[in-house]
């Protein structure tokens, strides 16, 4: 039996790679996705902010040093100049965001409310929220103090000295942020799961393309029987897919250098048992299917809609909770939660549903498909 296996799948394997295009299709497209991964989400990293700001309480101390507390900030390019400079800028999109302090704005902290600040954008609270909570923090110390001094004008001098003097020591430290990078994996894998599920479905429409050409008939009419021929198909299907895996994540990280978050062993372990569901679902395809024109029907009706309901190609978290709760029943959204969970330095053992709940997709799909394979006996429809 094994030796039959053997041959099939050899012979198989002959056919189907004879062809460039075989190759393009199983390996050069999830390089391919990687590529898109990398172009959608290589521009998402930190920008500099341009931010203009106005001072017209010039002269006062504490406006002063508002505006040195601002230029010093990381990430931050400011640029100080009249109120209809800003306005102008602001229309033309040459600044992110703008700052007004009006005349009054150091006397209202000083007497402990503050006022006469106006942060103007074209750009909404993506741009400002972080101005917002810079200069919130700044200008709650220093209303603080002026609350504590009360009305000695001593001793605010003396707590705002102090407080501007920075005399204590702040020690900080640049990490890389790897938040882009993960998310580039991420993706990839959401498309590496795509065509893992399309390659399935190609490999196992064989059984129908050989059907309809009577070689499928002519192979059952030697030793060999059905159940041989249709397990070396799934483990043509195993191989390449696993294949597909390892060519897959080595691009991923030694080609393009991206980082996953995790190790290698566990990505290939979910993976690969998410091959064997991707299996099951090919299968099910082809028991359903007629001949190899519907099965490439039922291909684009099941597998480009349920990865895309399921965040392959778009972050699932930006989707409709109607849609987040369809994806609960798909076994893509599964494998995405995992890697979700392994990026954040959790093991293979917290993630033990997840790998239970694909092995319960895949036997559901293997147990449809036998049993669907069992009752289709009708040999006319590949005449």
């Amino acid at each position: 039996m094994w030796r039959d296996i053997v041959w099939l799948m050899l012979s198989t394997l002959k056919r189907t790679f004879r062809k460039r295009s075989s190759w393009l299709l199983f390996f050069g497209l999830p390089i391919a996705g990687i590529l898109v991964s990398t172009v959608l989400y290589g521009g998402s990293g930190q920008s500099v902010l341009r931010v203009g700001i106005v001072n017209q309480d010039s002269g006062q101390r504490i406006a002063a040093d508002t505006v040195q507390m601002v230029q010093g900030l990381k990430n931050i390019k400011l640029v100080q100049m009249s109120e209809n400079e800003l306005r102008s800028e602001l229309a033309a999109s040459n600044l992110d965001t703008g700052i007004i302090l009006g005349s009054g704005y150091s006397q209202s902290i000083r007497g402990g409310n503050p006022d006469h600040i106006t942060i103007q954008s074209v750009k909404g609270a993506t741009v400002t929220a972080y101005i917002k909570a810079m200069l919130n923090q700044y200008i709650d110390n220093i209303s603080s103090i002026s609350r504590i001094a009360g009305t000695d004008s001593g001793k605010f001098d003396q707590l705002y000295g102090a407080f501007q003097s920075k005399e204590f020591k702040l020690t900080v430290s640049t990490v890389q942020d790897t938040s882009s990078t993960k998310r580039m994996s991420y993706q990839s894998i959401g498309f590496l799961i795509m065509f893992m599920m399309t390659s399935a479905v190609n490999l196992s429409e064989l059984i129908l393309i050989n059907r309809e050409n009577r070689t499928y008939f002519r192979i059952l009419s030697s030793p060999i029987s059905s159940k041989t021929y249709v397990l070396s198909n799934i483990l043509v299907n195993l191989c390449v897919m696993l294949s597909q895996i390892v060519i897959a994540l080595f691009f991923l990280k030694y080609v393009f250098k991206l980082s996953t978050g995790m190790s290698m062993g566990p990505m290939l372990f979910v993976l690969g048992l998410f091959s064997l569901t991707s299996v099951g679902i090919s299968l099910v395809v082809v028991a359903f299917s007629k001949n190899s024109a519907s099965a490439g029907a039922l291909q684009n009706f099941i597998v480009t809609p349920s990865c895309l309901l399921s965040g392959c190609f778009i972050p699932l978290e930006i989707m409709p909770s109607a849609v987040r709760r369809i994806a609960d029943f798909l076994p893509q959204n599964w494998v995405l939660e995992s890697f979700e969970k392994l990026q954040t330095g959790g093991a293979l053992s917290s993630i033990w549903f997840n790998l239970l709940l694909l092995v319960a997709f895949a036997a559901l799909f293997f147990l449809i498909a036998s049993y669907k394979f069992g009752r289709n006996n009708d040999t006319r429809n590949f005449v």
